[in-house]
């Protein structure tokens, strides 16, 4: 059942989808032990790991609907926890060698730019941007890909078609996610326009 939106609803904190959301962060510790901290290092396990906290990315959003417990936290958290676990699974799995640099790299740029484009439109006052569906599928299926590739490289039986089924995922992931990063650039500009024409504290920008 959903919960009444009262006055001041998009303000809470405490709700059962950033709860969602802070558990999932809090999971990047035990990927990070089971890759590096784990003897032997178990990168199947920690494959396991990150791919259970990408293929729960769609929970906290669908609990924050079907409750209705839709927050100002919750709209900045999910995709600041995505771009956190996105990021530091790259840049581990690009320290572990299991990824081509390549699309290691042209992840961690994008995610960079994005990020730093997130803060310069907010200290700007711009209104907040809603994640558009094609940044959350590209970056979906980059949260497939990079599991895989951990699984490629260890010593799974099903290791040369984890290995198929990465290259598959990880072109479209990155076509759409640099298509998103595109588009995201006129309604940035919009967003600009639309927040200095509200209050201050009213802005605030959620990339892509």
């Amino acid at each position: 059942m959903a919960l009444s939106d009262g006055v001041g609803a998009e303000d809470r904190v405490l709700t059962l989808p950033n709860l969602v959301t802070a558990v999932r962060l809090a999971c990047v510790p035990l990927f990070l032990w089971l890759l590096f901290g784990h003897h032997p290092h178990d990168r199947y396990a920690a494959a396991l790991v990150l791919a259970a906290l990408g293929c729960t990315d769609w929970v906290d959003g669908y609990l924050a609907r079907r409750l209705g417990q839709v927050s100002t936290l919750g709209k900045v958290l999910d995709p600041t926890a995505d771009r956190i676990l996105l990021g530091v699974g790259v840049l581990a799995i690009m320290i572990d060698g299991s990824v081509p640099v390549w699309i290691g790299v042209t992840v961690v740029v994008r995610e960079a730019v994005v990020g730093m484009a997130a803060i310069g439109l907010a200290l700007a006052g711009a209104r907040r941007i809603d994640v558009q569906w094609v940044g959350k599928a590209g970056t979906f299926a980059l949260m497939v890909t990079f599991p895989l590739f951990l699984v490629a490289h260890s010593t799974a039986g099903w290791r040369g078609a984890a290995r198929v089924t990465a290259w598959c995922c990880a072109l479209p992931g990155l076509c759409l996610s640099i298509y998103a990063a595109a588009t995201y650039v006129p309604l940035a500009r919009r967003a600009v326009v639309s927040g200095r024409r509200t209050r201050p504290g009213e802005g605030g920008a959620t990339p892509a």
